[in-house]
């Protein structure tokens, strides 16, 4: 815990060394850094800090997060800026003044919103660097405005971060290495945490927000600072903070999935998308000296995601809903002005959402934060709903558990819909091909079809979703290539074939996810099938014989389905019931779709959900569990209706028994004296481990309490039974008793390895899995006779994971003994 937050207060007080080093031999002819040199090395520290800020964001420490991702965005743009001047790009007089100020601006205001709520909620370390850099921040907007303030005042400011966060981190950096032997003043950790009080787990909070809400500003900034005149003009200097702030966008995207907001994520990923949008129209006059154009259906297609997104985001919390009707201003004023970014109306909007996003990250900073909270109408409509018996909210602990075991990401569907909306609308624009980078259209193609698409692939791969994050993944790169290609300029006689045939090729893999479909539901069935329409149209342009109109009606098609299916998911991450059912598989067919059925899965690493299962299985359930092997289908051995369940949703062949299952040698002590002495050695040396030994029956199996369920368990003869080397196995049978166990497959079909597999192959027969990812091991156990074990001698009937020498070994050692 403290090696990160050293990590991140002494890489804080490195970068402010090197300021303050700049500042202070900044009125000498030449500095002591050069610019590249320092634009570099900031680079790196800004890296440095978004590690260490994101890693500790795992103990919940919402302040030192922002502070650290605050000043990582802010160093990331700044060094871009000063290896710009030092490589002479920003070489008219007042250019760097013009790139630097909107960056300066936003985190003057940004770090000291952060200050003030480390003073208030006690973090006095955070507050004083905080602080200090805004002032610094301050002082170098003022010093470029006016001669009377110098750089000194700049350089001290960062020297006392530079103080302050070396001292701090360096004192808990020997406290970690040393292990509390060596502590400087005031840096004793374990008496600080003494001090502070409990907090509640706050495991449904996202602390990104503030730092997505951050990045808002620093764009809006940008625009802002233009139209009060505080810069002079829009050029190339500007970009790095805007694709900066882009670049961050999008990782704040990804770990609100990560945090389980599936909202605030999808709105971060849309802002994300303006703000590459908007660096890219600042960076086109480098070829072209006028100004891009923005196509019109797209604005008006983006405000009403905005507007449907805003509506069901206020059910959460009103006033983040009311902060999103922004955005749907600031898409109307664009699609209003066919100059976009470089006109007064959606500049207007950029100042009002930068004075809103400055008061909704204090807001979130401050209620994360702080022990009184300030009211943001947060169970307002929640009450209002609790009343209806329509509409009722998804909530609880599997609020976004996800069909295929646990995940750590929230569902990412509802972006990835968003954005087949937004890319299919984008290609209703005829670009100029004398200037086809003059129509903005690239960045929504290539972002919000691309970039946004992947990360959308990614987080449904990662949730066990494969044929969704395939389809996804594949019309990413289609969405990339066809966007570039066709409104990059790149086509000729030559490319115009290559393009063609690749198309053909992606049409082909998208015809077999087309059949996939049939499979899954009626939505995605349509939505793969009308996707081929858009692939035509791509077709039909790269040879150059596209029917005038083709594009629009591809487009409406495609683009009302991707419509459909974003309020779907929208309406189901957030509300309960099927209002806006994404349907049934067109196609059913015998062992597909098993994983469909909602059975409780539980993740193993956590106690609770190994107790769950306990009591599912005392009350006669069945589950999928982990082992030291593969996975297994268990039930407790007292319950004949529970074990002679699992032995008919197995399908149990009658050479294949099931086998009986006990974590110590102590559950069999009262019948010792009923095991051979041999047998009984054998099993203490052999134990815990993946071998079953197969046993005579007795009169000991009556000591387990199976009454009825002996008759399901091993043959009249022998039963196979078993200690598993694997602690969570092991704690559910001391909690349940002996249990009976199978194979998680129907017989005669290969070893399950993941919990997934149990889902898919028996999701809709057991009443809870156990969920812990892959096996450790994909081989069963091996299988010993030892019913002839006095006479000195065993068989084997399955070598699995242990060979044989080691089992013999294992005999000949307690023989000698």
């Amino acid at each position: 815990e403290s090696l990160h937050s050293s990590i991140g207060l002494l890489g804080i007080s490195a970068g402010s060394l090197l300021l303050a080093v700049h500042f202070y031999s900044l009125p000498r002819a030449s500095p002591l850094i050069p610019s590249t040199a320092l634009g570099v090395l900031l680079l790196i520290l800004s890296a440095l800090l978004a590690y260490a800020g994101i890693r500790r964001s795992l103990r919940n420490a919402s302040l030192f997060l922002s502070l650290c991702l605050t000043i990582s965005v802010f160093w990331c743009g700044y060094g871009v800026v000063f290896i710009l001047g030092g490589q002479g790009v920003l070489a008219d007089a007042g250019d760097f003044r013009n790139a630097v100020v909107p960056g300066l601006v936003t985190f003057t205001l940004a770090l000291l919103i952060i200050a003030v709520v480390g003073f208030l909620c006690r973090e006095v370390i955070l507050a004083m660097i905080a602080s200090a850099v805004s002032l610094a921040s301050a002082h170098e907007v003022a010093a470029h405005y006016s001669t009377a303030f110098g750089s000194s005042a700049v350089a001290c400011n960062y020297m006392v971060v530079c103080l302050v966060g070396g001292y701090f981190g360096l004192g808990r950096m020997l406290y970690f290495l040393t292990k509390g032997k060596i502590a400087l003043p005031d840096t004793d950790l374990a008496r600080k945490k003494t001090h502070e009080p409990i907090q509640p787990s706050a495991g449904s909070v996202n602390h990104f927000v503030v730092t997505g809400l951050i990045l808002n500003m620093l764009s809006a900034s940008v625009f802002g600072c233009r139209l009060l005149g505080v810069t002079g003009k829009l050029f190339l200097g500007q970009v790095p903070w805007l694709w900066a702030a882009g670049i961050y966008q999008i990782g704040i995207c990804l770990l609100s999935f990560r945090a389980m907001d599936v909202l605030m994520a999808t709105f971060f990923g849309f802002t994300s998308i303006l703000k590459f949008a908007g660096g890219y129209c600042l960076l086109y006059p480098i070829w072209q000296p006028k100004e891009p154009s923005f196509p019109t259906p797209f604005p008006v297609v983006f405000s009403i995601l905005f507007a449907a997104l805003a509506l069901f985001l206020t059910v959460r919390s009103p006033v983040d809903g009311l902060y999103l009707l922004f955005y749907v201003a600031y898409c109307i004023a664009l699609a209003c002005c066919p100059k976009g970014f470089f006109e007064g109306g959606p500049q207007g909007v950029d100042v009002a959402i930068f004075a809103a996003s400055a008061l909704m990250a204090l807001i979130h900073l401050y209620n994360v934060g702080a022990s009184a909270k300030i009211p943001t109408g947060k169970g307002a409509v929640k009450a209002l709903l609790a009343r209806s018996s329509c509409l009722k909210l998804r909530e609880g602990a599997d609020l976004h558990a996800p069909y295929l075991g646990y995940a750590k990401y929230a569902d990412a569907e509802v972006l990835g819909y968003a954005c087949s909306v937004l890319a299919s609308f984008a290609m209703t624009v005829t670009g100029d091909p004398q200037a086809p980078l003059a129509t903005v259209v690239i960045p929504w193609v290539v972002v919000a079809g691309g970039i946004l698409k992947f990360l959308g692939g990614s987080v449904a791969f990662a949730r066990g979703k494969t044929l969704e994050s395939s389809a996804f993944i594949l019309y990413a790169v289609m969405w990339i290539i066809w966007g570039v290609t066709r409104y990059g300029g790149l086509y000729g006689t030559t490319r115009s074939f290559h393009a063609a045939v690749g198309i053909v090729a992606f049409m082909l893999f998208n015809g077999f996810i087309v059949f996939c479909t049939l499979f899954l539901n009626i939505a995605w069935f349509f939505y793969s099938l009308t996707f081929l329409l858009i692939a035509v149209s791509f077709l039909l342009d790269a040879i150059h014989a596209l029917p005038a109109g083709y594009d629009i009606a591809a487009t409406l098609i495609f683009g009302l389905v991707s419509f459909y299916c974003f309020l779907s998911a929208l309406f189901n991450s957030v509300f309960e019931g099927s209002c806006l059912p994404m349907g049934r598989p067109l196609v059913r067919l015998s062992g597909v779709g098993g994983g469909m059925t909602k059975c409780l899965h539980l993740p193993a690493r956590k106690a609770s959900s190994v107790k769950r299962i306990a009591d599912i299985l005392k009350n006669g359930g069945t589950c999928g569990i982990p082992t030291d092997t593969v996975y297994v289908l268990v039930a407790a051995c007292n319950r004949p209706d529970a074990v002679e369940k699992a032995h008919q949703s197995k399908r149990q062949a009658q050479d294949r028994p099931m086998s009986l299952w006990i974590s110590s040698l102590k559950q069999l002590e009262p019948a010792k004296h009923l095991i051979s002495p041999l047998l009984w050695d054998f099993m203490e040396a052999a134990w815990p481990s993946p071998i079953s030994l197969v046993v005579p029956r007795g009169e000991w199996v009556d000591f387990l309490g199976m009454k009825d369920s002996a008759k399901y368990v091993g043959t009249p003869q022998s039963v196979a039974i078993r200690i598993p080397d694997c602690s969570v196995t092991t704690h559910l049978i001391d909690l349940v008793g002996p249990i009976v166990v199978t194979s998680a497959n129907p017989t005669g079909e290969a070893d399950t390895t993941h919990h997934n597999q149990v889902y898919a192959k028996l999701g809709n027969k057991v009443d809870a899995v156990l969920c812990d990812g892959p096996s450790p091991e994909n081989i069963a156990s091996t299988v010993v006779d030892c019913t002839k074990i006095d006479s000195g001698n065993i068989g084997f009937f399955r070598v699995g994971i242990i060979p044989k020498s080691q089992v013999l070994q294992i005999l000949e050692q307690v023989q000698k003994k």
